[in-house]
């Protein structure tokens, strides 16, 4: 981490972490993947959370639905456990700083670098629209995360490229203009569980590319829920036993119940021996429904009340620009930016 002295305002290190609003709910796989884990980290650090909006705009979007999508996105930051009063919880369209550090970080990136990022070709292969807001999305990313002087950023693999080239762009930075700005490290998360389609279980469970009935979305009627992981594949054995290889339908079940039930999956193969994938799937669908209840009670109390909840998200806007316009004041500085007192005259 270079001496660069990032702004503080705790005694903790600072984490951060974001989520395009891209659907109308989060799914299970969300919230076992990320949101368990936000929650554990902002006991440990200084958490800054925010809805990924701005990212959103890389595909076409309309405004009622960016909107609600938006909401209903930080509602259930909060309902998954994120505590606003202990974590900022913002959006990031709301601090205009993004975007600026964003242009910074697009000008210190070479053509052929930001053509080299998978992520990109991937989407574009999938035939996303390749405009530019696509094609310059890790500039804004980085900028995303160096505005909060973020000592760690929690990574998944699809996202492992999108934080070296933001380590590359600060070490370039600093060494060009002076040590300004922090270098974040990964931040390597415990193995957690990895939820699969349900119609497909040798594929991640995705807002993107699984089908409807291969998601547990988090807004989901109990009825919905159960007739889903009812009709979730499995095979023609009819044995419960965790064999993700041979048997990725059943293992992704009891990976489901073992993660909300707390039950080591080793003793539910044996609480199911001799009984079928009924059986299993029944009681998956039991504790789905019950771990999901008090979520969707408070996620309702958050957006039966959007005057609140946009009040929660201008206190953690106002908490991250206290960071942000420090960071983006030190970078202009450093590039020789004329201060806005002498631009405007004052």
């Amino acid at each position: 981490m270079p001496s660069a002295t990032p702004s503080t305002s705790s005694a903790r290190p600072r984490i951060l972490s974001g989520m395009q609003p891209t659907s109308d709910s989060l799914h299970l796989g969300n919230y076992l993947g990320a949101l368990v884990n936000w929650v554990e980290l902002q006991n440990e650090f200084d958490a800054y959370y925010f809805v990924a909006d701005l990212h959103a705009l890389t595909v076409p979007t309309d405004p009622a639905v960016l909107r609600r999508r938006t909401r209903i996105t930080a509602a259930q930051f909060i309902a998954g456990g994120v505590d606003p009063e202990q974590s900022a919880v913002f959006t990031q369209s709301h601090l205009h700083e993004h975007a600026a550090l964003g242009w910074v970080m697009s000008c210190l990136t070479a053509f052929g670098e930001a053509s080299r990022m998978t992520q990109f070709k991937d989407k574009t292969a999938k035939g996303q629209n390749a405009n530019v807001g696509l094609f310059t999305y890790p500039m804004l990313m980085a900028a995303d995360i160096l505005m909060y002087d973020a000592a760690y950023v929690p990574v998944g693999e699809d996202q492992r490229q999108h934080l070296e080239i933001t380590r590359d762009l600060a070490i370039r930075f600093n060494q060009r203009f002076g040590e300004t700005l922090v270098v974040p490290e990964p931040y390597i998360l415990k193995q957690g569980a990895k939820i699969m389609d349900l119609t497909d279980p040798t594929a991640k469970m995705s807002g993107s590319t699984s089908p409807e009935k291969g998601l547990i979305l988090l807004s989901d009627e109990p009825n919905r829920i159960v007739k889903k992981i009812k009709s979730a594949v499995t095979d023609t054995d009819s044995e419960v036993r965790y064999d993700p290889e041979s048997k990725p339908g059943v293992s992704n079940l009891l990976v489901i119940h073992s993660v909300l039930s707390g039950t080591a999956i080793a003793d539910l193969e044996k609480s199911f021996e001799g009984q079928g994938y009924g059986a299993l799937k029944s009681e998956v669908a039991e504790v789905v429904v019950t771990a999901v209840q008090p979520f969707q009670k408070r996620m309702a109390e958050l957006l039966d009340d959007p005057a609140e909840l946009d009040r929660i998200l201008a206190a953690g806007a106002e908490r991250a620009h206290e960071i942000a316009s420090r960071t983006v004041g030190r970078v202009y500085d450093a590039l020789g930016l004329l201060p806005a007192t002498a631009r405007f005259g004052r």
